[in-house]
């Protein structure tokens, strides 16, 4: 019987550098890791999300990070998780949807790492607001992390500084 990957959460506001590093921890690491769902949303749908999407873009997130954990060598770093989209229904909406809160509620991820908001904001078309809300969704984020108990650690500087933390942390690749 094959044992599941651990996952990995990678957590951070818009252009914060989730998807360039989980991209790079997974070739450092020589795994896999599950793109951000909703990038993929937008680009097919040309439109940002609605309320009534939001849940749908968190199970999809959900599937993929299953359906790649079956497959990853040890560990799945996942850039971005249900609670991201939890956050930003909460920004966006004021309210988490029933079915995406319970899907949130389930943060059972062995590492959960939080990128700073401290490199360049880059507007990005639809997806991408603005600095302010980039600072705003940050300190939103590490709120929700404190006041639910879940412990993370904040990851800054430029991504070669970023990685160094992360490998202190899991250790050397295997091999």
């Amino acid at each position: 019987m094959s044992v599941e990957a651990a996952r990995i959460a990678i957590l951070g506001a818009e252009s914060s550098g989730k998807s360039t590093l989980s991209e790079a921890l997974a070739r450092h690491y020589g795994t896999l890791w599950v793109p951000e769902y909703l990038r993929e949303f937008v680009d097919a749908q040309g439109r940002v999300p609605h309320e009534e999407d939001q849940y749908g873009i968190a199970l999809t997130q959900r599937a993929r990070e299953d359906a790649a954990a079956a497959e990853a060598s040890r560990l799945l770093f996942c850039d971005t998780t249900p609670l991201m989209t939890a956050l930003y229904s909460r920004v966006y909406w004021g309210r988490v949807d029933a079915q995406l809160a319970a899907l949130d509620a389930r943060h059972d991820y062995a590492w959960t790492f939080v990128t700073a908001p401290d490199t360049p904001w880059e507007p990005d078309g639809l997806q991408r607001e603005s600095e302010e809300v980039r600072q705003m969704v940050h300190r939103m984020l590490v709120e929700t992390l404190a006041a639910r108990g879940i412990a993370y650690t904040l990851l800054a500087g430029d991504l070669p500084h970023r990685m160094r933390q992360v490998e202190g942390l899991l250790g050397k690749p295997e091999g």
